[in-house]
């Protein structure tokens, strides 16, 4: 099975900005000096301190200029990425870029960037600088059409780069006698009142308090994180006692110095200032909080961090409160809130950690929380929680790697970092993941020693990620060490999966007697040891390899007791490639109708799961049956649709090579009945489809009313797709009943609701509706009638 993420295609994406209530304030000049940089040079470099706004002024300019790209518009952000071998895989990711093979992340990366039209705006470069450098250059010389917009605390010096240093936030004179009337407000004094207004609604700057306020952003000196953090204090303190404590701390803090501070010793001295503020137990929670990576919920939060002077109840109260003071700032993702600290204040966390001693031991309370959160999803993932579980993983991402990275650099911890790698198999091949799941496996592999279950279990689950990159040689080597480890130890469920494996890779190579006699071994196994999930797996490859020799009778029945093991778990996503199997094997039957049901019921599944490799396959079949309907055309343009998703994927049938064969005569079925010209033509316009209205087409679903009536002065910048979603928001649902009615992902549907306000530059669901209404006469009526 492949990796489920979003839509395959990527065209016209504003992808992963981050999202922000807050008002963007300032910078006209800056984001004017930006744009014409970006015009002349293909590579720009903002630079400055901590705090002063880097991030919110590039992510700003991404906004204003994306419709200029083509390609889209992508923000990486790397703040989280610790280890420099990660980086491109990073890109990879944020730039949704699916790859199942066994090549280095930056080669694929210059193969998928060679002839876009984008823009790249890599974040938080400071850590990573050289490799950094080194990518973004080489990126550049592969990519004529390529433009990087990078922000760091140091230029990244590769050639034909422009560098704009951020600057502070203006700051006007304290003393303007020799005007007629005080200056316009500065832009620090905006910002400060923008965010004061945030925690004391009724704020304003007045005659009376102004100098007051100037003075406090420029004790600041203007920057923006600084000024945030102190207007919060507005909550209980005016700006005169504001200002006094400022001083106050700021003379303590610096040995009684009265000259002006480097900005970003300022920046650490309010940072110092919040956290003498905090009283002990929220102090205590900020540095244990410093252990997650991207933010964590409140579970976590209190299995991690409490004990040891926290009650497990009192922490969301400690919660509330560093979220009341900003130090913790808080997101919903699909109706579960999680909480993050900024990156700033983390590191200054985790010094903190670090001066108590505690480093090691909240790390591995971290990894130990993970670690149980694995092996929950290795449980739940057969069965109706199926996609909340694969959703959860791919949230928690950041800390699942943080916890890998721990076991592999603490003594002793290698064992648990197997065990944790397997259990997450299914996260490594539903994400963008797969190649990264593949180097930890393939790291602790080399780390560990031992000749015990848990090796085994790594070693078929890392062959089960070979087989998906085309690596045959090392995963049979893998999975021959694990038979070996299963024979000794009379492991059933490790000589199942061993056998099931072992079974795809006589299947890769044409050996389907072998695979058979494997399959079925497989199968046995794993009905002795009572395990639903490999039995299902087994089921639905002995399937396909006795349809592949012709065993008709026999496919049949074991597709169908596939299917039927997955419905009594309620389980969805191996019942869909359950009911894909069995659908070729209806269509070689000549049941075109039933097999064009049965692939359209499993490609719906695998479009709510995002799932490219299940989309591709489904699109393969579907293409077969509509050439020997004589539908040429439509065969035609299914695969070009599929060529598509196997570009993302990697491979044509990639896990299913076997199959290929089905491919190939369907291409010269359709291109002889169609000539070359017409079949080229039908084939490109399939591949030109955007990723949902290929899958549209594929399903059969009517295309939304053209929005073409005479009175209409410009088309409508959202996709059909986008538009269906914008009515549905329009009527008032929510984003799970809004995901249930198209059978698609809430992730999905949350990605298309932050696309079609980046395209209309709104930021709320009420613009999406007002939009809708006023263009409800070109729109035509909603999916409800």
């Amino acid at each position: 099975m492949g990796s489920a993420v979003s839509s395959a295609a990527s065209e016209h994406r504003l992808s992963r900005l981050p999202a922000d209530t807050t008002s963007f304030v300032g910078r006209r000049n800056e984001l004017a000096e930006l744009r014409r940089m970006l015009s002349e040079s293909r590579m720009v470099t903002l630079t400055g301190v901590g705090g002063v706004g880097k991030t919110r002024l590039a992510t700003r300019l991404a906004t204003v200029v994306r419709r200029a790209f083509p390609d889209g518009v992508w923000v990486v952000e790397l703040a989280e990425v610790e280890k420099p071998e990660l980086l491109a895989a990073t890109v990879m990711e944020a730039l949704e870029i699916r790859d199942h093979s066994h090549r280095p992340s930056a080669d694929v990366l210059v193969e998928h960037l060679r002839d876009k039209h984008m823009l790249v705006v890599l974040d938080n470069c400071e850590h990573l600088h050289d490799e950094c450098a080194v990518l973004a250059e080489r990126l550049l010389r592969s990519a004529s059409h390529l433009r990087i917009l990078a922000t760091s605390r140091h230029v990244l010096g590769i050639a034909g780069e422009q560098t704009l240093s951020v600057p502070p936030l203006s700051l006007n004179s304290l003393d303007p006698r020799g005007t007629a009337r005080p200056p316009p407000m500065s832009e620090a004094v905006h910002l400060f009142a923008d965010r004061a207004r945030s925690v004391v609604p009724d704020f304003a700057v007045t005659g009376a308090n102004r100098a007051a306020v100037e003075r406090v952003c420029r004790r600041l000196d203007g920057l923006p994180l600084a000024i945030e953090l102190a207007a919060v204090r507005l909550r209980v303190l005016s700006v005169d006692q504001l200002l006094d404590r400022l001083d106050d701390r700021f003379r303590l803090l610096t040995g009684g110095s009265r000259a002006v501070l480097p900005r970003h010793q300022t920046l650490r001295a309010l940072i110092d200032w919040s956290h003498l503020l905090c009283t002990e137990p929220e102090r205590v929670l900020w540095r244990r909080m410093s252990v997650f990576a991207g933010g964590c919920d409140l579970e976590a939060a209190e299995d991690v961090c409490s004990g040891d002077g926290i009650l497990r109840a009192d922490v969301v109260d400690l919660i509330a409160a560093l979220v009341e003071k900003s130090i913790l700032s808080r997101e919903d993702h699909g109706g579960v809130v999680r909480y993050r600290l900024l990156e700033s204040i983390r590191q200054y966390g985790r010094e903190r950690l670090a001066e108590a001693g505690q480093t090691a031991r909240f790390r591995r309370r971290h990894r130990d929380y993970y670690g149980r959160l694995a092996a929950e999803a290795r449980v739940r993932l057969f069965g109706p929680d199926q996609i909340a579980w694969l959703d959860r993983l791919q949230v928690e991402h950041a800390n699942l790697r943080t916890a890998l990275d721990y076991c592999l650099s603490a003594p002793g911890e290698v064992g648990a970092a197997l065990r944790m790698g397997a259990d997450l198999l299914y996260h490594w091949i539903t994400s963008f993941y797969l190649a990264e799941g593949r180097r930890w496996m393939d790291r602790a592999l080399a780390l560990d020693t031992g000749a015990d279950e848990v090796r085994a279990r790594a070693l078929w689950s890392n062959g089960w990620l070979a087989i998906i990159q085309g690596d045959l040689d090392g995963a049979a080597a893998m999975l021959a060490e694990s038979r070996a480890i299963g024979e000794r130890l009379g492991c059933g469920d490790v000589l199942g999966y061993v056998a099931l494996y072992s079974g795809m890779i006589a299947m890769f190579r044409q050996d389907a007697d072998a695979a058979i006699g494997l399959y079925e071994e497989a199968v046995e196994r794993h009905v002795a040891a009572g395990d639903p999930v490999g039995q299902a797996l087994a089921l639905i490859r002995l399937s396909l390899a006795h349809s592949f020799l012709g065993d008709s009778a026999l496919a049949v029945s074991i597709g169908e007791q596939g299917i039927a093991v997955c419905e009594a778990h309620g389980e969805g996503w191996h019942r869909a490639y359950a009911l894909m199997a069995l659908g070729v094997e209806v269509w070689r039957q000549g049941d075109a109708a039933r097999a064009t049901a049965m692939e359209q019921e499993s490609l719906r599944f695998n479009r709510s799961l995002d799932d490219p490799l299940g989309l591709g396959v489904n699109l393969e079949v579907l293409a077969w049956v509509a050439a020997t309907e004589e539908q040429h055309a439509r065969a035609a343009r299914l695969l070009g649709i599929a060529h598509s998703v196997w570009k993302a994927v990697g491979a044509v049938l990639s896990g299913y090579g076997h199959l290929v064969r089905y491919h190939d005569a369907c291409v010269d079925d359709t291109r002889r009945a169609l000539g070359e010209q017409a079949f080229r033509a039908e084939f490109e316009r399939g591949a030109g489809l955007p990723g949902e209205d290929g899958l549209a087409y594929a399903l059969n679903e009517a295309a939304p009313a053209d929005a073409g009536d005479e009175d209409v002065e410009e088309p409508s910048p959202l996709t059909p797709r986008e538009t269906q979603i914008a009515r549905l928001v329009a009527e008032g649902e929510s984003n799970k009943k809004i995901a249930a009615t198209l059978v698609i992902s809430q992730r999905t549907v949350e990605g298309h609701i932050e696309h079609i306000m980046n395209k209309l530059g709104f930021n709320s669901r009420v613009q999406i509706a007002g939009w809708v209404h006023d263009r409800g006469r070109e729109t035509g009526p909603g999916p409800g009638g």
